[in-house]
């Protein structure tokens, strides 16, 4: 309604006009009354260029201090001024930016932030549609503001890490609530590098080693909408400026050494593991050192911390990127996850399995005979585990006809193996649906080779036979000892043997 009635009002010349438009610019007007967007510079009228730069202030003047708005008004539109003075009002609507504001408090300087947002969203427009070059000071400006808005420090996080390490584990999000200004500044930086306007010999002068490092360190917000922002950001980054790539590599592999041997708590493996599969894809054959040891020395240790199923998929699909480019690594994946495997969390090893088969899938032959003896006597206890999902999803690999035929190839080494787990199986094992695959299995594998399956089962019988006997002859040399130690007189300190 006040913007309607000022518009009403005769245009007057310059010195006249100070008065009839400070009533309907002031931050009290839409800002503050109506508790709404801010409106923007068509509620305030401009006058002609030979207007005095001191009546166009007077709207964020009220509000900011004099060292924030310089120059041009910065709450004019980009449209309402011509393209001569677009770049100070993109410098002034930048400066005015970099005020921070406490949203702790939400209704705390909430005409500042109507302001500051109305801003921002000029911004993002200006960014997304410019068609000129954007100068060395509308950068170095920006990445001023993007500092100042973003790079700050987390404050201790109190809460404790998942204990089992399982995807249901997550602890619940906590959200930022300064988000409605920090997902604008966000998405004016991906704007601003993503845009064709921005030339990377120039941009790569700013977004530098020190500012990617305070972006890696943002990854550890605890708002996963941050996050999302970030891996976003940093692909772009990454795509953009290709003299930081090597640099990039090295930082988040610091970032992963921190968490795997020191920490053990970050929250942004998986997002940083999602940047990284794809640039895996990217990599050229053959693969160079430097990506061979990051997968040596990162990707696999990566498996130990017991909250690896929160980011285990990012995990495995980096892993199968490696494996499918580099065949010869396949072997190196199964040693690896053999060595952390986990001995007494049955969630982790069921996520082990389900990693074992997506690998096995993409090994060859060579690769295979590499590790098939100490993986499958692995795999053999996993199916005698009293846990049932450990015991089923050790039998469920089977079902799939790659391995199937590695197995089928190498049947005289791997049988001898796999009969006897399956037979203590059945005549042991307390769950039925474990024991109903344990039977398919054993019928399988008897149709696969019935002579070398017929073997194997006669082997484990003679074998729990002799088991057997030499467990009688312990007993009776215990018993023998009992009887004769009944006999002996107790003298000094000669032991005594106390009968149940």
């Amino acid at each position: 309604m006040w913007k309607q009635f000022v518009s009403k009002l005769p245009r007057k010349s310059s010195s006249s006009g100070k008065g009839d438009r400070s009533p309907g610019c002031s931050p009290g007007g839409n800002a503050a009354g109506n508790g709404g967007t801010i409106q923007r510079t068509s509620s305030c009228p401009s006058g002609g260029p030979a207007r005095p730069a001191s009546s166009v202030k007077r709207m964020s003047s009220a509000v900011f201090p004099s060292s924030v708005v310089a120059g041009i008004e910065p709450l004019v539109s980009f449209k309402d001024v011509p393209n001569g003075e677009k770049q100070n009002l993109f410098l002034s609507k930048v400066s005015l930016c970099c005020v921070v504001f406490d949203f702790s408090v939400p209704n705390k300087n909430s005409a500042e932030k109507d302001f500051k947002r109305q801003a921002l969203l000029d911004l993002v427009e200006y960014v997304d549609s410019a068609s000129t070059r954007f100068t060395e000071t509308m950068i170095a400006a920006c990445c001023r503001m993007f500092a100042v808005n973003l790079f700050r420090v987390f404050p201790p996080s109190y809460r404790t890490s998942s204990s089992g390490g399982g995807e249901g584990e997550e602890e619940e999000p906590m959200f930022d609530p300064a988000w409605p200004h920090l997902h604008l500044v966000y998405e004016l930086l991906l704007k601003l590098i993503g845009s064709s306007s921005l030339d990377a010999k120039l941009g790569k002068k700013y977004f530098d080693h020190s500012f990617i490092v305070k972006l890696l360190e943002l990854f550890n917000s605890e708002d996963p909408r941050e996050r999302d922002c970030l891996k976003t950001i940093l692909h772009r980054i990454y795509g953009k400026f290709m003299v930081h790539r090597p640099f990039i590599r090295k930082a988040v592999s610091n970032i992963f050494y921190h968490f795997v041997f020191e920490t053990d708590r970050h929250n942004g493996i998986s997002e940083l593991l999602e940047v990284f599969g794809s640039v895996i894809s990217g990599f050229a054959l053959p693969l160079k050192e430097e990506h061979k040891i990051f997968f040596w020395r990162v990707l696999i240790p990566l498996h130990k911390p017991k909250t690896v199923g929160v980011y285990l998929q990012q995990l495995t699909y980096c892993v199968t990127q490696f494996v499918e480019k580099e065949p010869k690594l396949a072997s190196s994946v199964i040693h690896g996850l053999l060595r952390y495997w986990p001995i007494t969390n049955s969630q982790k090893e069921v996520m082990f399995l389900s990693e074992i088969e997506e690998v096995l899938e993409a090994t060859n032959m060579v690769e295979f005979q590499k590790c098939m003896v100490p993986l499958f006597q692995r795999i053999a206890h996993c199916i005698n585990s009293l846990h049932f999902q450990v015991a089923e999803r050790a039998l469920f690999m089977w079902n799939n006809d790659h391995i199937i035929s590695l197995v089928a190839q190498n049947r005289e080494d791997i049988l001898p193996i796999i009969v006897p787990a399956l037979e203590r199986n059945s005549q042991n094992h307390w769950n039925q649906s474990v024991l109903n695959l344990t039977v398919n299995l054993k019928k399988m594998l008897s149709e696969m080779d019935e002579e070398l399956f017929s073997t194997c089962l006669n082997k484990y019988m003679e074998d729990e036979e002799k088991q057997e006997s030499l467990k009688q002859k312990r007993k009776l040399a215990w018993e023998r000892l009992e009887s004769a130690a009944a006999f002996q007189p107790v003298t000094g300190n000669t032991a005594v043997l106390v009968s149940r």
